[in-house]
């Protein structure tokens, strides 16, 4: 049985939450899973194992997904109080994505499952009362027997652990109430775990200050690389800017240069910035280039309204690297993804949600072509007739929104694959319009 692991966080029932918006962040959280069958042929059967903290399991249940269809599990069949992890077994590959929310859908975030684990973690940003965001991140063992790990945290004196983590379980760890980050902190940790470990890990960003009240999440990695694609950045755009956070993953300090696009007919001009990273450090890249100050080694115009991509182009010393982006419009609206490695794109892409007129949800998504040709581009969804195509020059970026596009209500799951020699990534903006609530979730399409 294959299996995917997903540091998912449930800490009570929907009935049981209480509206906060405006008064602080995200507080009380529920969870909803989204299984994608990636086999076109068969079906898939599932189990799916909710895992306590002490590795014991809180609940299990079995259920089929039709070829390449997807299932939403919401809400969730575990008991309220449950605070822990999942693991979805399949016979057929799967692909899976998590959406949080907080306090009666006053915040959301989402995220993606994981395939397989490693013995060191990156996390490119960790907060502690930073303009009121606090981090806290979810450490699992995705291996078969208990794993011992430690956390060291960039540019301080701080760690914690030796912790024991049975396998399939987590361990939370809270920044928040870590004092010996101090009182404000903005950095990277690293996770190592002892030999053979198979370990995730993910992220999630509160903001509790206003206009700052927000829910933002992101996978660790397991893996670094020298080039980072950003498939989506905007700046100065109707109260919308990103930071791209990127650390060292490696052992040598590295002049890293990150390169600006615009997407074809959107605003903004190419630029660059750059800025040198210690070895487990992270440094924000954008932010202060476009918007904030502080950049002085940039060809950016602050200030420019910006909508585009980014791409490491420069790593004097060859580091692997890893990163994120942050995209926050300062009034509510707030969601992260993953930068993607170039190395790891395909011709395909798998997104195992995307909605149109849902009660109030759709998605959009941002597709890009990292390949050095043209490419044409097909995408199904399941459970549906309806196709989506497009020609992407070399480096283009492709933006689809789905809430028309279906002529009703649908909820379902996407393939897009590029012909010839083309290769693509893509992100997947999931949103409604509610004053005063942060839903806005992104997630990492699934390259395969």
């Amino acid at each position: 049985m294959k299996k995917l692991v997903m540091l998912l966080i449930v800490i009570a029932a929907m009935a049981m939450m209480v509206p906060m918006v405006g008064a602080q962040g995200p507080s009380v959280y529920d969870s909803s899973i989204q299984v994608q069958n990636l086999d076109a042929a068969n079906t898939a059967n599932i189990v799916v194992e909710f895992y306590n903290q002490d590795g014991t399991i809180a609940h299990s249940f079995s259920d089929t997904v039709s070829a390449s269809g997807s299932n939403t599990y919401f809400p969730l069949s575990v008991a309220a109080g449950f605070d822990g992890s999942v693991v979805v077994s399949s016979d057929r590959e799967v692909a899976a994505i998590v959406n949080v929310i907080a306090d009666n859908f006053a915040f959301g975030s989402s995220y993606g499952g994981f395939d397989g684990g490693a013995e060191v973690i990156s996390l490119p940003l960790i907060m502690r009362g930073n303009s009121g965001f606090n981090t806290w991140f979810n450490v699992q063992n995705a291996g078969g027997t208990a794993a011992t790990i430690n956390v060291d945290y960039a540019d301080s004196a701080c760690a914690e652990g030796p912790i024991t983590i049975q396998p399939g379980a987590a361990h939370t760890f809270d920044q928040a109430t870590f004092s010996c980050l101090g009182t404000t902190y903005v950095g990277a940790a690293t996770v190592t775990g002892n030999s053979g470990s198979q370990l995730v890990a993910t992220v999630m960003e509160a903001g509790s200050q206003a206009p700052l009240l927000n829910l933002l999440s992101y996978n660790g990695f397991t893996t670094g690389s020298t080039e980072l694609v950003a498939p989506l950045v905007q700046f100065n755009n109707s109260g919308f800017t990103s930071g791209f956070s990127i650390q060292n993953a490696g052992g040598t300090a590295t002049n890293v240069t990150v390169s600006f696009t615009p997407g074809a007919g959107n605003p903004g001009t190419a630029c660059t910035e750059t800025i040198s990273i210690a070895p487990g450090s992270s440094q924000t890249f954008g932010l202060f280039a476009f918007t904030l100050t502080g950049s002085n080694n940039t060809t950016c115009t602050r200030g420019q309204r910006f909508i585009g991509s980014a791409e490491v182009t420069t790593n004097s010393a060859s580091q692997d690297l890893v990163g994120i982006v942050n995209q926050i419009n300062f009034a509510y609206f707030g969601s992260a993804y993953n930068a993607i490695d170039p190395a790891a794109a395909t011709n395909t892409v798998v997104m195992p949600l995307i909605m149109g007129q849902n009660s109030g949800f759709f998605t959009t998504w941002n597709l890009a072509n990292v390949g050095g040709s043209s490419t044409n581009v097909s995408c199904t969804y399941s459970n549906s007739a309806v196709t989506s195509n497009q020609t992407l020059g070399a480096g283009e970026a492709w933006t689809l929104d789905h809430n028309n596009l279906f002529g009703g209500t649908y909820v379902g799951s996407a393939t897009c694959t590029a012909d010839g020699a083309g290769i693509i990534v893509a992100v997947v903006n999931e949103f409604t319009f509610t004053n005063n609530a942060d839903l806005l979730f992104t997630y990492n399409a699934v390259n395969r």
